[in-house]
């Protein structure tokens, strides 16, 4: 079973876009689905993380993005506004059987990923 992200694409700074998370199989009962982004030449990090309990959001995407569930459709959207440059990356997102507290878990708790949806912030 393989998760799919979608939605990425080309928008202006202040733009907005939404990334949606395919997960069929990776029930929010027993899994955590992450968003990550990796932009050239930069490690993978964190952006937001939601479980059947709370969902974070790293410095990343604190205020301008929000991560929601839609458990009829076994998709995970990321929502994001007020775009800037430096958000241009590949996103990707990814389900780990791993808990949180305040803090999303590091990329290398997941074990299933998707193939990551190119967004790109230019004027």
């Amino acid at each position: 079973v393989q998760l799919q992200a979608s939605g990425g694409g080309s928008v202006q700074p202040g733009g907005s876009l939404r990334l949606s998370c395919a997960a069929p199989g990776f029930s929010q009962d027993y899994y955590a689905i992450g968003w990550f982004r990796q932009a050239p030449g930069k490690e993978r990090e964190a952006v937001a993380c939601i479980s059947s309990l709370r969902t974070l959001y790293t410095d990343s995407g604190k205020g301008r993005f929000t991560i929601a569930s839609d458990s009829a459709k076994n998709t995970v959207t990321l929502q994001m506004t007020r775009l800037k440059p430096d958000d241009t990356a590949i996103y990707y997102c990814a389900a780990g059987r791993v808990g949180f507290g305040s803090t999303c878990p590091g990329p290398r708790m997941y074990e299933h990923w998707g193939q990551g949806t190119q967004v790109t912030v230019s004027s």
